[in-house]
């Protein structure tokens, strides 16, 4: 495939490519997180970059329902040739973490259905398609408030938070958090619903990276924008 013309590549052609590329070292540590594929993300943007944009490609690509030929599908398509309707339909479909975070962020925050998406998913039952919602109101939190009922925001987080599934408490966490960075009125509140959930408070982090628990994380944003 390699010295084939990219615009003439296949779905067996890909597919058989991606295989190759798979290392079960990289498999290992990707399943750890709920990812199964093992192919390292830098030769996944790589191979999209030689391939270009190629929607029809790319669907085919999803339709495999393969983690790695999904992330390549989310690369190398076009965003806003997506109906409202399909792009609700591979919400759902996107099992892989990994898959539901490119899709959300490569693909739906750059539809022109991204709005009324976030509004349906926000609230949705299932708590996948929730924290997808979720994602796209820390979007619109940290790049265009106006609008947004932010004290509601933080009502609902202060409500829902403690107790939500894995993903989804991640996603309101960011929200929270984004809340207390960009609007200092606010951080006060953000702050103090952080510390009396206790969200991610014992998250193990790296050194050097910045903690999810929302009160450090806004703490350290605002940190650094003083310091300019």
């Amino acid at each position: 495939m390699g010295t084939g013309s990219p615009a003439g590549a296949t779905v067996a052609e890909v597919m058989a490519e991606l295989a190759e590329l798979d290392d079960p070292r990289v498999r290992a540590v990707n399943e750890r997180h709920g990812d199964d594929h093992g192919v390292n993300l830098g030769r996944l943007r790589a191979v999209a970059k030689r391939l270009r944009t190629q929607q029809e490609l790319a669907v085919r690509l999803w339709g495999t329902d393969d983690t790695a030929a999904r992330l390549l599908a989310l690369l190398i398509c076009r965003p806003k040739a997506f109906g409202r309707d399909t792009l609700d339909r591979m919400v759902r479909e996107a099992r892989a973490p990994k898959v539901h975070d490119w899709l959300v962020n490569h693909v739906v925050k750059k539809s022109p259905h991204a709005e009324e998406l976030r509004v349906a998913w926000s609230a949705d039952p299932d708590p996948a398609v929730a924290s997808a919602g979720w994602a796209l109101t820390t979007e619109r939190v940290a790049k265009k408030p106006e609008g947004l009922d932010l004290p509601g925001l933080l009502d609902v987080i202060e409500a829902g938070m403690k107790d939500a599934p894995d993903r989804l408490q991640w996603a309101m966490n960011h929200c929270l958090a984004r809340i207390g960075i960009d609007h200092p009125g606010l951080r006060a509140r953000a702050v103090g619903i952080g510390e009396r959930l206790e969200v991610l408070k014992d998250y193990p982090t790296s050194a050097g990276c910045t903690s999810p628990y929302a009160p450090d994380w806004i703490a350290e944003m605002v940190r650094r924008q003083e310091a300019g």
